[in-house]
């Protein structure tokens, strides 16, 4: 017999295509939520257990946290059945013992049309759905039978029949989804080579960046959430058993790691953010003060006992990698990208020193690089297909290792030397950081965990969580003109899931999607609030920009696809945008309608990041300082030294200059300037804030909590995202 379909009100659940469909379109749903689901169903208007999930879902070798991967299942199952946890239709949560399915369930054995595919639906919900042949409109549940449903009418009769026989339905579905679960099982094991991972650390919060003494005996790590910039603090521990041991207790923002080649020294990178200064420090495997090594240098590691491989910044925050001896004699340039606003942070050399693979950014982390250590002309991209952060070589040469992100989820994998078959090594809900191979090649210890991230709303009456499903962008909420709608960048599920652009209305407190299903790069709100600037970056294309009306009157409009990003909508009915040349990012402008590109000013910079509300001043960075630059008549005026987040309140009466640690503080703070009536900036120093004592030099300035704050109306209120991270080291041997 055909594979059934399970029905309940407008949704179906194909389990020969293994598919959920509302109204014939497709719901994009994650192999763990999907088998969740198909649990719950089998057992309709039954309490099923999170003990039973787990058994179900996950076998006993498998590494998983299991309360927070459920969670995680149940929060992605409501959103693509748009379920209200707190009035659920279909799925009821039982407080602290499970999950119950209460819908009414039946069953038919009928079959979708073939042609039918993915339907494109607009911010009103409506769209069309493509067929080989045309397009036809889009039925709801209210319209008449149509030819296609009546070939379907067979399935109706099937389903009156199963209704009556409850058994039935339960035998058919529980088959077909153990077969299922068996299948997957088996290859998930084959995937994993039958991996068992050995538990290393065993913090409550969070063990990243893990690099390994060349015999093996000694990790290091950084016990934080990030191992990239990080104000946290050093950490090693002897293999297997040893206590953790904190080495530095500094606020100095801090990467990379790498033991000295007779295990002696730990070397690490730090970044000035005033000054932008790069420098790489050891301190003692035993602990004590660290020591300067080398200036102007990053992501350091050892060839041999006198030669060490680094980055160095050429100009700007342009950084290549150079070798050199420890006193930097014998320098010699090996490879610098062509573009000036990329930095390749992180080198590692092949075992006979010929090759090294390369991390690097521009200015988000790209595909890993493979580069000769021989001749500075030869390089090409590696690894998977995604932004790759680590990288390693097995012993013998033979095999690369990558660190990488591939559909929103990050794992391992590895590709044979030189030019051999990709193969992923890692799987499932969690998600793998940072790699150390072991000296013999059998094993290599990552960082494993499970992230949150929700946007959150801070006002008079304290902190409150505005999303609690998803996955929601740091940097990316911005609130409207008047103040009172919220918008923000959300990932549905933890992979293969679209950057969609998300509404809040702070008064109602409803929450709905704007663009569904178009991956949103970066955004801008016209001050009317009628339109939407974004960009977004189909794969295997360059980044495009879109401009579509917010009410979803009409489909989005494409500007132009040759690479643009960071859109603003600007102060005469123009939209200006980042664009590259190869070398330079520099700032162009757009008439809304795609004509008369051109570019609004001649000098370039590393990026655009904001705009003020009477659309005159964009937010530029330009290595040195960030920037005020006016798009029409005037000079460029400082922000701030170094690095630093700045934007204003939607009505522009304040203006706001976060300040990363290592700026005077312990910990990001953010000062909200007042700006003086018929201006647009405030007073600032003419070289811009150095650190809090300058702002608060300014009279009616606030020091508040954080860093990257959405400002709101004023002051006390504002939006930002919080991220919720939890990993551990662990062993995996090698496949």
């Amino acid at each position: 017999m055909a594979a059934p379909i399970i029905q309940f009100e407008d949704v179906e659940i194909d389990l020969a295509k293994f598919e959920v469909r509302r109204q014939g379109r497709r719901i994009r749903l994650e192999k763990q939520p999907f088998d969740l689901l198909v649990l719950l169903l089998r057992n309709p208007g039954d309490l099923v257990a999170r003990k039973e999930i787990a058994e179900s879902l996950w076998a006993p070798d498998v590494f998983v946290e299991t309360d927070r991967s459920i969670n995680n299942a149940i929060r992605k199952i409501r959103l693509a059945l748009k379920d209200d946890p707190e009035h659920p239709r279909f799925i009821e949560t039982v407080a602290g013992r499970g999950y119950r399915f209460i819908a009414t369930v039946s069953l038919s054995t009928g079959s979708q049309p073939k042609s039918i595919s993915e339907q494109v639906v607009f911010g009103d919900g409506h769209g069309t759905l493509a067929t080989n042949d045309r397009a036809v409109p889009a039925t709801t549940a209210s319209d008449p039978v149509t030819a296609t449903e009546t070939k379907r009418l067979p399935a109706v009769r099937a389903v009156k029949w199963l209704v009556l026989v409850p058994a039935a339905f339960l035998v058919v579905v529980g088959v077909i989804w153990e077969l299922r679960q068996k299948s997957d099982q088996r290859k998930e094991r084959t995937e994993r080579g039958e991996v068992s991972y050995t538990q290393i650390t065993n913090f409550t919060d969070s063990a990243v960046s893990p690099a390994l003494s060349s015999d093996g005996r000694m990790v290091a790590f950084y016990r934080s959430d990030s191992g990239f910039r990080t104000p946290d603090q050093i950490w090693v521990k002897w293999l297997p058993q040893g206590e953790p041991v904190q080495l530095t207790n500094d606020h100095t923002l801090k990467y990379g790691l790498a033991f000295s080649p007779d295990g002696s020294r730990i070397a690490y990178t730090t970044l000035n953010a005033k000054t932008s200064e790069w420098k790489t420090f050891t301190v003692s495997a035993l602990g004590g003060a660290s020591t300067l090594l080398l200036s102007n240098a990053a992501g350091l590691t050892w060839l041999d006992q006198h030669r060490v491989l680094f980055s160095e910044v050429e100009s700007g925050v342009h950084m290549g990698v150079v070798t050199a001896t420890e006193n930097r004699s014998e320098y010699r340039k090996l490879y610098f990208p062509l573009h000036e606003r990329m930095m390749a942070h992180y080198s590692y050399a092949s075992p006979d020193q010929q090759w090294a693979l390369v991390v690097e950014m521009d200015p988000t982390w790209q595909r890993c690089r493979l580069i000769s250590l021989q001749s500075s002309s030869e390089s090409r991209q590696v690894g998977p297909q995604g932004p790759c952060t680590s990288a390693a070589w097995s012993p013998d040469g033979r095999w690369m290792y990558f660190g990488a992100e591939v559909d929103g989820a990050h794992h391992l994998w590895r590709e044979r030397f030189p030019e051999g078959q990709l193969e992923q090594i890692t799987f499932g809900p969690t998600e793998e950081e940072g790699l150390a191979m072991a000296p013999d090649g059998g094993s290599l210890i990552t960082s494993i965990g499970l992230h949150e991230s929700a946007i959150w709303m801070h006002d008079k009456q304290g902190d409150r969580a505005l999303s609690s499903e998803g996955y929601v962008l740091p940097r990316s909420a911005k609130f409207s003109s008047d103040g009172k709608l919220l918008y923000y960048v959300m990932r549905h599920d933890s992979s293969a899931s679209s950057s969609e652009l998300w509404r809040r209305d702070l008064e109602s407190g409803k929450t709905e999607g704007i663009l569904p299903g178009i991956s949103v790069l970066a955004f801008d709100v016209s001050n009317d609030g009628k339109e939407v600037v974004f960009s977004t970056q189909p794969p295997g294309k360059a980044s495009q920009l879109w401009l579509a009306p917010l009410d979803g009157s009409s489909p989005p409009k494409q500007l132009s696809a040759t690479g643009e990003g960071a859109p603003h909508f600007g102060p005469d009915g123009e939209i200006f945008f980042q664009f590259s040349d190869g070398k330079a990012n520099y700032i162009g402008r757009i008439s809304k309608d795609g004509s008369g590109r051109s570019m609004l000013l001649p000098d370039p910079v590393l990026a655009v990041l904001g705009i003020s509300p009477d659309r005159r001043w964009l937010i530029t960075d330009s290595a040195a300082a960030i920037m005020a630059t006016p798009v029409r008549d005037g000079s460029p005026r400082p922000i701030c030294v170094g690095w630093c987040s700045a934007a204003w309140a939607p009505d522009g009466k304040f203006f706001y200059i976060g300040l990363p640690p290592n700026s005077g503080l312990p910990r990001a703070k953010t000062l909200a300037i007042p700006v003086p009536p018929g201006e647009t900036l405030p007073g600032l120093p003419s070289s811009g804030i150095r650190g809090p004592e300058d702002g608060k030099a300014i009279p009616g300035t606030r020091l508040l909590d954080g860093w990257f704050i959405a400002p709101g109306p004023d002051p006390s209120t504002f939006a930002y995202v919080k991220t919720t991270m939890h990993r551990n080291l662990y062993r995996i041997p090698v496949p």
